[in-house]
């Protein structure tokens, strides 16, 4: 089988559930593809022999479940061909960036169906609920965004006093930036200075291993205190292997001097502040 494709095959499987692209026919490259948000949909798709040099065909449906809207069949393969008509670039995978692009727009099919169209301005402009519960949005000071084989990471930084503070202010992350919220991995760190003396330090791999530990690790190279890094990263479909966790650092460094918490940062462009 293509070493892409069988990579794909691990990294896709990995990122969702067991099965989302499964190989039914290794000698001419024939797989289902069972998006996460229609589970009860396959698509066959046939793979070149040089993919990712060439794009996989889209057949058709393999199956369609009877819990399906009618028609939704037909639809997802339209929706599936034109995705990967925009998308595809030569040489890179493209299965995740498929898989990604059709559930955000079968998530915006979905709510529409419930509630109807909402006017762009009134929905961009709608108190949410879960944000208003949260308290205010935490000062956020944003790294530059770093792009790797199509891996996408973007860091955060924001002083904090406490535990307890800094896990609201990730809980209101996640429950108020819907794209964080999907992303693959949020890697933290934070360290605390208490004002009796006693001090605390954490982090949490969220999935990507032994990347919150380093993370917590540059913290303590660089010396800095009161702080929380959350790096983000949305996975591309092509694995980084080690590299991964340079990049996380780098960008986990980023943000600490957008947020003026190094020695360095006085001679740096001011931090951007706010959600991106």
């Amino acid at each position: 089988m293509n070493n892409d494709l069988e990579d794909e095959l691990t990294s896709i499987n990995s990122i969702y559930e067991e099965n989302t692209l499964e190989l039914v026919d290794g000698q001419n490259l024939l797989c289902i593809l069972r998006p996460p948000t229609q589970k009860t949909i396959g698509i066959r798709l046939k793979f070149p022999d040089n993919y990712p040099d060439a794009p996989p065909s889209i057949l058709g449906t393999e199956s369609v479940g009877v819990e399906a809207p009618k028609g939704m069949g037909k639809r997802i393969i339209d929706m599936s061909r034109d995705i990967l008509s925009r998308t595809f670039r030569l040489g890179e995978p493209c299965i995740f960036e498929l898989i990604e692009e059709l559930n955000n727009q079968l998530e915006i099919e979905t709510d529409e169906a419930k509630s109807g169209p909402i006017d762009k301005h009134f929905e961009e402009n709608l108190p949410n609920s879960n944000a208003i519960e949260l308290g205010p949005e935490p000062p956020w000071s944003i790294g530059e965004p770093i792009t790797e084989k199509k891996s996408i990471f973007l860091s955060r930084s924001v002083s904090v006093t406490s535990p307890e503070q800094a896990k609201s202010y990730l809980r209101h992350l996640l429950a108020t930036d819907k794209k964080v919220a999907r992303a693959t991995h949020n890697i933290t760190a934070w360290r605390i200075r208490g004002s009796d003396g006693t001090s605390f330090q954490d982090c949490d791999d969220d999935g990507e291993t032994a990347a919150g530990g380093r993370m917590l690790h540059l913290l303590q190279l660089m010396d800095v205190w009161d702080v929380m890094v959350v790096v983000t990263r949305w996975y591309g479909g092509v694995k980084l292997g080690p590299d991964r966790f340079r990049i996380i650092n780098n960008s986990a460094r980023d943000a600490l001097i957008a947020g003026g918490f190094t020695a360095s940062s006085n001679t740096t462009a001011p931090a951007k502040k706010g959600k991106k």
